[in-house]
């Protein structure tokens, strides 16, 4: 089965449709699929629910989404740093679903690991727990979480080899192993592909199984990442 795709467009082409819940990868603007992210808002799909840490900024990120109006529904647990997302949210134009960060990661992993619901401590008694099921162990009350299983998958990875298995680079491995698990279709944008067997096992940070396609990106903006060199007298 040939995983590997032409480019972000033509991996995204017949599997993306109005109304999907999608899950995306990243942490702030760290580990984003910015080459998936950009081809998501060009094939032009309408009503999505998005599943992120975050939504990026105005002009970089899933902000490029709420820009054009796709996104209809947040579920993210930081919501700064956005101007439009707070003019949309607080406009009545843009929903949210307000989860605290562990939270939205346990949803997802439990999601890729097929379990349908958990119970957690975190959020009970605020409004995190309004009209969900609460329960009492050993004493102590938990709510009712449901997991999380996008349609669609987008995740960065910094290397692929040909059957799918990635390999993440530094803070990148944040969500994205997370989401990639829970997808129903994961698309996964990297910067290097290698033959199958060419990463060493101990090297390889999910197995292909969970990849579905997969999009080489050699040159992500990275917009995050910088690097600050301290000049030394007599250097």
């Amino acid at each position: 089965m040939n995983k590997i795709f032409p480019s972000a467009a033509e991996a995204l082409k017949d599997i993306v449709a109005d109304g999907q819940l999608i899950g995306v990868g990243g942490f702030g603007l760290c580990g984003i699929p910015e080459a998936l992210i950009a081809a998501l808002r060009d094939s032009g799909v309408q009503n999505l629910t998005a599943i992120s840490n975050n939504a990026g900024v105005d002009d970089f990120g899933l902000g490029l989404l709420l820009q054009t109006r796709q996104i209809k529904k947040m579920i993210a647990s930081y919501v700064g740093e956005n101007k439009e997302f707070e003019r949309q949210y607080l406009a009545g134009e843009l929903a949210l679903d307000f989860t605290p960060q562990g939270t939205l990661a346990e949803k997802l992993r439990a999601g890729g690991a097929g379990i349908p619901a958990f119970f957690t401590k975190t959020g009970v008694g605020t409004m995190v727990a309004d009209g969900k099921e609460l329960r009492d162990f050993d004493g102590e009350t938990y709510v009712m979480e449901r997991s999380l299983v996008p349609d669609v998958s987008l995740v960065k990875a910094h290397r692929a080899d040909k059957s799918g298995n990635l390999q993440f680079r530094y803070t990148s491995r944040n969500f994205n192993p997370a989401v990639a698990m829970a997808g129903k279709i994961c698309v996964v944008e990297v910067e290097e592909i290698v033959e199958t067997g060419e990463m060493h096992p101990d090297s390889v940070h999910l197995p292909g199984i969970y990849v579905h396609r997969i999009v080489l990106n050699k040159t992500p903006e990275k917009r995050i990442e910088k690097r600050t060199i301290t000049e030394k007298a007599g250097v």
